[in-house]
């Protein structure tokens, strides 16, 4: 299919093949920052179904394409920064392995062009793949990532699980867990033994969004950093539709306020994961997902106007 068939328009849903009505392309030069859709979930351990996410996201982006620039940012992210729909990934299904050479592949070719990425997953288990293609072009990184779970889980067996991408990525020396930070967080973890540095859901409800996002600027510095954004670090309320929901999370406000004030920080990378549309409600979720991830592209182009 040419996507130049289908010109964009100010129709909410028609002919909407790519996030955000974006232009279909694996071209490197046809943009500065591209979608791909990565529809595994392989590694889940509760309820699966997240292989459905990217395109319920897509589709769900739809409703948020009438408005000419997102409050409150005073400027259309489009007109500062080419994006475009990579599509999804190709993989047959259950081959773990496939899907880290489809990942080093395509993602090689796109940060070797100097791109930036947002993915959509698919379970989190993503990020581990995503993270070994970004350290390969920006060094070792940074982590920002907004989670119930720490996902730091080691128990034998665990290699291909959603709960153990930041168990391996510090062993593999693609993170730095000294410059890394965890927002959202409320299952159990050992404080004394974590390698992280934690902001729990508890307090990130009561602290105000300015001092989470002095505490995420003081964590990751100057540093290349990658931002990761589970759906399950909102509130069931938010975001019933996930495979593992826990009570006590953020609210979509709190989320969008402190991602709007991470955008002096050296993004290289970004991923929003587990949105399970079967579990989903009116498209609270994917909805959700959606919104988050237009601002994330809204923070990279609020950084390009500062430069």
């Amino acid at each position: 299919m040419n996507h130049d068939d289908f010109p964009n328009s100010f129709s909410m849903h028609a002919n909407l093949f790519g996030y955000m009505g974006t232009p279909l392309s694996r071209n490197p030069d046809a943009a500065d920052v591209f979608v791909v859709g990565l529809p595994y979930d392989l590694a889940t351990t509760g309820r699966a179904g997240t292989r459905s996410g990217p395109t319920a996201i897509r589709q769900a982006s739809g409703n948020l394409r009438w408005e000419e620039k997102r409050w409150p940012w005073d400027f259309c992210v489009f007109d500062r920064i080419r994006v475009a729909d990579y599509g999804d990934l190709e993989f047959p299904a259950g081959n773990h392995e496939s899907l880290f050479e489809q990942i080093e592949q395509h993602y090689g070719k796109l940060l070797a062009a100097g791109k930036t990425t947002l993915s959509f997953g698919g379970d989190h288990f993503v990020t581990l793949p995503l993270l070994r293609a970004h350290r390969k072009a920006h060094g070792k990184l940074s982590l920002i990532h907004f989670d119930a779970h720490t996902d730091t889980y080691s128990e034998e067996g665990s290699t291909y699980n959603h709960g153990s991408m930041f168990y391996h990525a510090p062993r593999e020396g693609i993170i730095d867990p000294d410059t890394s930070i965890q927002i959202g967080i409320r299952t159990e973890y050992t404080e004394a033994t974590h390698e992280f540095q934690v902001i729990s859901a508890a307090r990130a409800n009561d602290l105000p969004a300015e001092q989470i996002i002095e505490a995420i600027s003081e964590r990751v510095g100057a540093s290349p950093c990658y931002l990761t954004f589970d759906i399950d670090c909102l509130d069931p309320a938010y975001a019933p539709g996930t495979g593992t929901p826990v009570i006590g999370g953020l609210t979509t406000d709190r989320a969008l306020k402190i991602l709007h004030g991470l955008q002096h920080l050296n993004l290289v990378g970004m991923d929003l994961v587990e949105v399970a549309p079967a579990y989903d409600h009116a498209e609270i979720t994917a909805l959700a997902g959606a919104t988050l991830g237009l601002e994330m592209l809204y923070v990279l182009a609020a950084k390009i106007g500062e430069q």
